[in-house]
């Protein structure tokens, strides 16, 4: 069945700067498409597969993501990233449990479900440590704990907080970097561009809570991790969080599904909305290939 007409779902419940060149990308193409926000979209079960020919997931909710993905899959709509990536990557103990089964170099890392076993697991990682939610973006609610009764201090906070993923103690080796860390943006096996992320004012890199992009340039050690770690978690238009020591040895830290590239844009110049829409229309017209061989 000829899908070419339908069009392709951008799912997000913000438009942010991405999501609007995204749109955009699309329109540039001719390729027909829809902005769905999730909180307004109904899906009757028994009516058939929704009028998509797919579904690009920009959604920044990971419980509403992996819901609508869900949904649209079991009714036939495909969707990218895939589910099981954005089940991965939306949980960063998850993610470095992939990281750990493929091999790949990482920062040293613990889970502890209590506080007394994740304060017995914090000076075998070495303080300072860093304490990680396992869900959630921009750094909101990581912290270093140079000691034990910072640490105890973190955990009670977290252990008193309603919401029960944050009663999983992700613990983390801290990497003594030299100012900055790197985001690379992969798409299948390209890496499409990346940025130093350099710290401003804080040790976090984030440049949601104001870190600076400037152009990191593509080598063949970055690209080769890069593209593991998003292999590791499925595979997909990915960002990927590398660490970078005193001695620029290179780390997987996270990935991210629905990643910002406005800042990637500036520092680079780069048509990153152009490589997605791109990628999207070079897989749905493998799956329709495969579907109908």
């Amino acid at each position: 069945m000829d899908r070419t007409d339908m069009p392709i779902a951008v799912v997000a419940s913000r438009i942010r700067r991405e999501e609007r060149l995204i749109l955009e990308a699309f329109a540039a193409r001719g390729v027909p498409h829809e902005h769905v926000d999730p909180r307004k979209l109904t899906v009757l079960l028994g009516s058939g597969r929704p009028p998509y020919r797919a579904a690009l997931m920009r959604e920044v909710g990971h419980g509403r993501a992996t819901s609508v993905a869900a949904t649209l899959n079991a009714l036939g709509v495909p969707t990218l990233n895939r589910l099981e990536v954005l089940d991965v990557c939306g949980d960063k103990l998850r993610t470095a449990l992939a990281f750990h089964t493929a091999g790949l170099p990482m920062p040293q890392a613990g889970v502890a479900w209590g506080i007394p076993s994740a304060l017995d697991a914090m000076p075998k990682l070495g303080y300072p440590v860093v304490v990680k939610p396992v869900t959630g973006s921009w750094g909101h609610l990581t912290a270093r704990a140079h000691d034990e009764e910072q640490g105890r201090a973190l955990l009670e906070h977290r252990a008193a907080l309603p919401n029960p993923q944050q009663h999983v103690f992700y613990l983390q080796e801290h990497i003594d970097k030299p100012g900055c860390d790197i985001k690379s943006y992969v798409a299948g096996d390209r890496v499409v561009c990346a940025i130093y992320k350099n710290a401003v004012d804080d040790w976090r890199t984030n440049t949601a809570i104001g870190g600076a992009a400037t152009p990191c340039p593509i080598t063949p050690e970055l690209t080769e991790l890069a593209v593991a770690a998003a292999r590791a978690v499925g595979g997909g238009f990915l960002g990927v969080d590398l660490l970078i020591d005193q001695e620029h040895r290179m780390y997987a830290n996270e990935v991210n599904h629905t990643p910002e590239f406005h800042g990637a844009i500036d520092a680079t110049g780069i048509d990153v909305p152009g490589f997605i829409v791109d990628w999207v229309l070079d897989e749905v017209t493998a799956l329709e290939t495969a579907e109908t061989a």
